[in-house]
């Protein structure tokens, strides 16, 4: 009966998507028939990110660049964004765990999610997982998994790929590749470049027009004004880290 099951055609066409959630179990098994036997494990988070950006800042980023990535691979599909990451000690308070709004997880937890969601990957066929971390808090987690699994499975199919995270080159880049210079830092735990990404996947994660109400559209002393400029920076931006982590990926998958 369960073979019966697994092997009946899917009844309806498929939808356009490279999100597992978002898809049907047929329209996976169909795109994993197809190829698609890379798996995308994303963690961004949630957490304080100044006065204008939302919690989940990471997970509007990986909203954006998991999907695109994806798609430049040809042969990828995303797992649901884990959007609980270590965001500090809990009791006391520590890190961004002293401002509402921030949700942690233990080391220990975060570790036991990607090896649970990594296996899960596994056991359905997915060939090569890929961890991918949009916040610093989620680096050594996701490398530590991915170096257990592979010793345990006696494979090379798990990957983290640290260049996915050198944001500190993308905000660099900002300024030597894009000419852009963020005068003053406002000591938020925001700045221009992450502000430009987000608007390119949702304006009002940044709340944009509430900021353009009370004359405060502006970060680091750049104006995110006028949206044009701002959205054509920030997918290019966006372009220049989907591009080298899609390299980087398929550097890893063929060693």
């Amino acid at each position: 009966m369960l073979e019966q099951q697994l092997a009946q055609e899917r009844p309806i066409p498929a939808v356009d998507s490279v999100w597992i959630e978002d898809l049907t179990w047929m329209e996976v098994r169909d795109a994993m028939s197809d190829g698609k036997r890379t798996a995308l494990v994303t963690s961004g988070g949630v957490e304080q990110n100044g006065p204008y950006l939302v919690t989940g800042k990471h997970n509007v980023i990986l909203r954006g660049t998991c999907d695109r990535i994806a798609r430049a691979l040809g042969d990828a599909l995303c797992a649901p964004i884990i959007k609980l990451v270590p965001e500090g000690d809990i009791s006391p308070p520590t890190g961004h765990m002293l401002f509402p709004g921030t949700l942690s997880v233990r080391q220990e937890t975060y570790r036991a999610v990607l090896t649970d969601v990594a296996a899960s990957l596994r056991a359905h066929g997915f060939e090569h997982i890929v961890f991918l971390g949009d916040s610093g808090g989620n680096q050594a987690g996701m490398q530590q998994v991915a170096t257990e699994l592979n010793k345990q499975w006696n494979s090379n199919s798990v990957h983290h790929i640290a260049e996915y995270y050198r944001y500190e080159d993308l905000f660099a880049w900002l300024s030597t590749g894009l000419g852009v210079e963020e005068p003053v830092n406002e000591g938020l735990h925001d700045n221009y470049a992450i502000t430009a990404m987000m608007m390119t996947i949702d304006p009002s994660s940044v709340r944009y027009e509430e900021r353009k109400k009370a004359g405060k559209a502006t970060i680091n002393g750049v104006a995110i004004d006028p949206v044009a400029k701002t959205l054509q920076i920030g997918e290019k931006l966006m372009v220049k880290k989907i591009d080298e982590a899609v390299a980087a990926i398929r550097k890893a998958i063929s060693q």
